[in-house]
């Protein structure tokens, strides 16, 4: 089971997550972090290059795929 939180940026997402992770038992996994490992560059980089929509694209690849845990 996994539970993803979406929202503007900056506005909490990670913070509330490693907080929920932690008291669900749940492993905590950055998807920013996951997609720039994939994509082996970083996010405005992918936002320079591909823009927002390319972005929201790698996004939902990374919801969708089942992905395994980091570390």
């Amino acid at each position: 089971t996994n539970l993803y939180l979406v929202g503007f940026t900056g506005t909490g997402k990670s913070t509330v997550g490693r907080h929920v992770a932690r008291e669900l038992g749940y492993q905590f996994v950055d998807s920013d972090h996951a997609i720039e490992a994939a994509e082996g560059r970083t996010i405005p980089q992918i936002f320079a290059e591909a823009g927002e929509a390319g972005f929201r694209a790698l996004e939902r690849r990374f919801m969708e795929s089942g992905h395994a845990p980091e570390g």
